[in-house]
């Protein structure tokens, strides 16, 4: 089923450079450009592990092997990055996750994929149910509404709720340093564990 799926869907990770991600993450003793770095990679090698993916990113530090990699010349906001990312996949089953997941065990994915195999609009909202963690099209356009308050764009859009469970990694994006917590990717960790 894993192995299906990895061919079927296309999903687009949005990154900012490093330099400018997360900069409400404030650790004491704990580099936030690296860290912002660790979480994008980790979110993308789990999301590897069961879908093609298409990154979209200005920070050119930012590559896994087997991972596509649109270089945009700058950071031009996450509505171009997404646009630019969407446009190099097919127009069936495609999705949009965001690059700060960095505790997504490709299972919760997967499991997401099959449930947006039912519905031409998808989408996850995160814990909080403020924010989007991931939206999918099952075929045609993908208006994907990132920002402040996304998960009311998306429902108001038109997309559906994909049942994940309430403990599912998908719902576990970081915006603030209370969001780490729960089992994390092997760059993430080790960032943290050089906490004095």
């Amino acid at each position: 089923m894993r192995n299906r799926r990895r061919h079927a869907w296309t999903v687009v990770i949005p990154v900012k450079p490093a330099t400018h991600g997360k900069s409400r993450l404030e650790i004491p003793g704990v580099d936030r450009v690296e860290l912002a770095r660790a979480i994008a990679l980790d979110t993308i090698a789990a999301a590897a592990e069961v879908a093609r993916v298409v990154v979209v990113t200005a920070d050119p530090t930012i590559d896994l092997p087997g991972v596509e990699v649109v270089v945009e010349p700058a950071a031009r906001g996450i509505a171009v990055a997404v646009a630019d990312g969407l446009a190099v996949a097919s127009t069936e089953r495609r999705a949009v996750l965001l690059g700060d997941v960095p505790g997504l065990r490709p299972a919760d994915l997967s499991d997401a994929l099959a449930l947006a195999e039912g519905t031409r609009l998808g989408a996850v909202p995160d814990e909080e149910r403020h924010g989007t963690t991931l939206v999918t099209a099952r075929e045609g356009d993908l208006p994907a509404a990132f920002g402040p308050d996304s998960w009311a764009k998306h429902q108001a859009a038109g997309f559906a709720e994909l049942l994940v469970p309430a403990s599912s990694t998908l719902r576990r994006d970081v915006d603030r340093a209370d969001h780490l917590v729960g089992v994390l990717g092997p760059r993430t960790s080790a960032v943290l564990a050089r906490v004095p």
